[in-house]
């Protein structure tokens, strides 16, 4: 993969079962490079179809703010810690958005990753 591809600003978006998971969740990909920013919204009411049934919860939506050179790193840390066998994990390319912004993101994830 190119390096311009590598620097390709991702929005990653999970839901997670738990306050205290999204709120830790969080802090763990900001704190080890992997995240620009995270924001942990509101609880939202989740409507799908899990092994045949239909299911309803309530969830804490979670969007990462990383790049694809990244992704992979924000992909495992979601699967470490979330409690679902198939949790989402969706990943959007930004087409476009503040270059200053941006650029910040880029910055913030190069950065190895801290202990």
């Amino acid at each position: 993969m190119s390096g311009s591809l590598l620097n390709q600003p991702l929005l990653v978006m999970t839901n997670v079962p738990e306050q205290a998971l999204a709120d830790s969740l969080a802090r763990a990909l900001v704190e080890q490079g992997l995240a620009a920013c995270v924001n942990v919204l509101a609880p939202v009411a989740s409507t799908y179809r899990w092994q045949g049934a239909i299911e309803h919860a309530t969830e804490i939506p979670v969007l990462v703010k990383t790049t694809q050179a990244r992704y992979l790193e924000v992909e495992q840390a979601i699967l470490q810690a979330h409690p679902y066998d198939v949790p989402e994990i969706v990943a959007l390319p930004l087409a476009t958005g503040l270059p200053a912004y941006l650029a910040w993101m880029q910055q913030e994830t190069a950065k190895p990753a801290r202990v």
